[in-house]
């Protein structure tokens, strides 16, 4: 099966608060699933990837052989396809992982997009989404 996988992450500080989210389309462009998780204090760039392995392994859950990625972090995907080197010892074994996960199925593209991408926006307002009930637990906790 062939899917499109979008992911976003965020971070409220670098580090700070930080959260991710994918959202997975069909080859027929309709959503198939949605993600979003609270990841805690981490880099922005931690925060991309983590959404990218989730997106990765919820398409392979669904049986995913093909996935086209698509990211507005720049710096990751020129990192997936080897253009930029993983200097920092955070990113590296995500980076691994992600590079596993993609050689491993019978097809994988990553491509940048721009933010203003539609579905890279639904992303990130999942992202703020997750961050904003986050501050709001924690507000209601005092």
């Amino acid at each position: 099966m062939k899917f499109q996988l979008f992911t976003d992450g965020g971070s409220r500080g670098n580090p700070g608060d930080s959260a991710y989210a994918y959202i997975i389309l069909d080859q027929d462009g309709h959503e198939v699933a949605s993600g979003s998780n609270y990841l805690g204090t981490m880099t922005n760039n931690e925060a991309e990837y983590r959404g990218l392995l989730a997106g990765l392994k919820e398409v392979l859950s669904r049986g995913g052989t093909e996935v086209e990625v698509y990211m507005d972090s720049e710096l990751v995907i020129k990192q997936l396809k080897g253009q930029y080197r993983v200097k920092a010892a955070n990113l590296a074994p995500l980076n691994r992982e992600a590079v596993d996960i993609l050689t491993g199925m019978r097809s994988a593209k990553v491509n940048h997009v721009r933010r203003e991408n539609e579905v890279i926006i639904k992303a990130d307002a999942l992202v703020n989404w997750t961050l904003d009930q986050h501050s709001l637990a924690r507000q209601l906790r005092r």
